[in-house]
């Protein structure tokens, strides 16, 4: 369970975050949803122990949100964060000396389910081959919270669709949570569980998507536009 208590994020002037309440089930795959600028990529950063809340407290099963949190966190990130003069496989076996969870077994599995060439450098692959290594390496460490911030970004739109159909067999939600931020709503919809709108650094909702298609008949990019539409 992660639980934000009276939350707000100030860098300088801008407020990226405030005062957001919110507790997050285990076991779903959620997304976080909302316009640019909306405070996604901080919500993210924050559970991950990445960035510090100017105020307020974040709870992870009881304790408090850190640095330390990495040990329970996998976050993917947007930017591409890896050694480009090394080759996809020097590659996992360097996140596998980092991190004790690291599955090496399921990293290669999933690469090579994702045909991405194992000798290839870092910096020779192609932005969508990139982006399909960073999914690899996230969804092969064994923790219960995984981040993803934007992992369809730079995929072509002709393998999306089986990428994200795939994602599926590498989650085990007996024991992980699993959170997502895109721009692409409706490729990923048929895998949320559970939505998370935000706007302006403000939480406006918590739902089931069952609930969204069954009380108000909608999918997930029109429920939003509701919600921005009633908060003006």
């Amino acid at each position: 369970m992660i639980t934000f208590e009276n939350v707000s994020k100030r860098y300088l002037r801008k407020q990226a975050l405030s005062d957001v309440n919110v507790r997050i089930p285990e076991g779903k795959i959620i997304g976080l949803v909302g316009s640019n600028g909306s405070g996604k990529s901080t919500f993210m950063k924050i559970i991950a122990g990445l960035v510090v809340p100017s105020e307020g407290k974040v709870m992870l099963n009881e304790e408090h949100v850190s640095r330390r949190s990495a040990n329970k966190v996998a976050y993917l990130s947007e930017l591409d964060a890896y050694y480009s003069f090394f080759t996809v496989k020097e590659t996992i076996r360097f996140f596998a000396s980092q991190f004790s969870d690291f599955n090496l077994e399921k990293a290669h599995d999933i690469v090579k389910f994702m045909e991405v060439d194992q000798d290839q450098k870092v910096k020779h692959l192609s932005k969508g081959n990139r982006g399909r290594l960073k999914i690899a390496l996230t969804f092969a460490r064994d923790v219960p919270i995984i981040l993803m911030d934007e992992p369809l970004s730079g995929l072509d739109p002709m393998v999306r669709d089986s990428i994200v159909k795939s994602l599926l067999s590498f989650i085990d939600l007996e024991k992980q949570t699993v959170i997502i931020t895109t721009h692409e709503v409706t490729e990923i919809e048929p895998l949320l569980e559970t939505v998370i709108a935000i706007r302006n650094g403000k939480v406006l909702a918590l739902e089931d998507v069952e609930t969204i298609r069954e009380r108000d008949r909608m999918r997930i990019v029109e429920w939003l536009k509701k919600l921005y539409q009633e908060e003006g």
